[in-house]
């Protein structure tokens, strides 16, 4: 009996860990496509703009939103989160590597393919987020959500180090431009992103809960239980109520993300100097985000969650104000402080919230009402810049998000949350 139960515990460790490893995998397409190379490449290369880039984002999280709850009530129906993860990670890895077909003026094709790719990202981590629940306990969740992240932020770090030493260096190795080297490190972010999601989906197993059902059988049953969660949630009013401020503060911090290097593009920083203002932020984003996870467990999940709140706000309001890359690199550091900690603690408190069971379609609930409202913060970028033709004033108008945010998070009591889901 103790060798089985040690032999348990270790396949649930190597799980664990199996499940960490992903957030260093795909975390390669949020550094190097959604938050330096590509974005400066866009504008320099593909001949877009910030303007259009905040706009093909907004069409990407549109997408994200009307697709992620649905798909989420189909996989607990089925109880296939690890294949719904698989097939959205190939997709997301395959219009990556695509992405090195984007030539001179491909503002279209660029678009396109980074539309497919955050589609592929972005509903993928709907099961992957989902998948804490059912791997990790309740006391362990901020410790391993914290991990999660924290080994995207290395992960994402080391493939982007390696990206930009190939883009600086293009000359020395003998490549014939930036461009091509440019080209060859979205190629790199699709490998990287399918080697080592493997360890999950070979060491994770789905359990499907019916035997035999067709796709149309699986949709209906999938609208229908998605129809059951928007009555369902009613019964949690303090979920209802973090939801809400989570949909206004993941807006700005997804903003501040995807924005962050078209905005230094169009105020004139080097694109070197981006790229390695973003490579700072993952490299302290490792350790911070371990550090955070703990001083969640000790000082209250809250607490930490206003703490990084404020500090975005006052990034927005420095943001405003830079004028070189030393502002850009402090800048960096700030936001590598508390962006991993923020969203590894926004997952925990969510997940104690929910009902057992019904992990990936409170999850997918959660992508499509914080996607369908994370158009804004782009959209609000964009029309703000194309009202005042400033790039700063457009920055600025993104602090809403986070005041609204902290403002409806006064209103939540955790504790209370928690035990509303135990009455499931």
């Amino acid at each position: 009996m103790n060798s089985e139960r040690g032999i348990s515990r270790m396949d649930d460790k190597k799980k664990i860990n199996s499940w960490v490893m992903y957030d260093w995998a795909n975390s390669a397409f949020a550094t190097t496509i959604m938050a330096a190379v590509m974005p400066i490449y866009f504008i320099s290369v593909a001949g877009g703009t910030d303007g259009s880039w905040s706009f093909t984002q907004t069409v990407a999280a549109l997408i994200v939103a009307l697709l992620s709850p649905l798909l989420g009530a189909i996989a607990d129906h089925t109880g296939r989160k690890i294949a719904f993860l698989r097939v959205f990670s190939i997709i997301g890895a395959v219009a990556s590597g695509f992405l090195a077909f984007v030539g001179p003026g491909d503002m279209w094709l660029a678009s396109i393919l980074v539309v497919i790719g955050m589609v592929g990202f972005g509903a993928g981590n709907t099961f992957y987020d989902a998948m804490l629940n059912d791997l990790v306990s309740p006391a362990q969740r901020e410790k391993v959500s914290a991990r999660g992240y924290a080994m995207g932020y290395l992960g994402g770090g080391v493939l982007l180090a390696i990206n930009l030493g190939l883009i600086l260096g293009w000359e020395s190795i003998g490549l014939p431009n930036e461009t091509v080297a440019s080209q060859i490190s979205f190629v790199t972010v699709g490998i990287w992103w399918l080697v080592f999601s493997w360890p999950l989906f070979r060491n994770v197993k789905d359990t499907p809960s019916i035997k035999e059902s067709g796709v149309w059988i699986n949709l209906k049953a999938g609208a229908h239980r998605l129809g059951d969660t928007f009555t369902r949630i009613k019964r949690y009013p303090e979920l209802m109520k973090f939801m809400v401020a989570y949909w206004f503060f993941f807006d700005g911090i997804n903003t501040i993300i995807i924005m962050a290097a078209s905005y230094g593009t169009t105020i004139n920083i080097e694109s070197k100097d981006l790229i390695t203002a973003l490579l700072i932020t993952q490299f302290i984003g490792f350790p911070a985000t371990l550090l955070f996870g703990k001083l969640a467990d000790r000082l209250g999940s809250k607490k930490m969650l206003y703490g990084s709140l404020v500090t975005y706000l006052i990034i927005v309001v420095l943001g405003y104000f830079m004028t070189n890359a030393l502002h850009f690199y402090l800048l960096a550091c700030l936001v590598g402080l508390v962006q991993g900690g923020s969203q590894a603690t926004s997952r925990t408190i969510f997940s104690k919230m929910i009902p057992q069971g019904r992990a990936t379609e409170f999850f997918g609930f959660l992508s499509f009402t914080s996607r369908f409202f994370a158009f804004g913060g782009p959209l609000v970028f964009g029309i703000v810049k194309l009202i005042s033709d400033s790039s700063r004033t457009a920055l600025l108008a993104v602090a809403f998000f986070f005041l609204v945010g902290i403002i409806m998070l006064t209103f939540v009591n955790l504790a209370k949350g928690e035990k509303e889901a135990l009455q499931e």
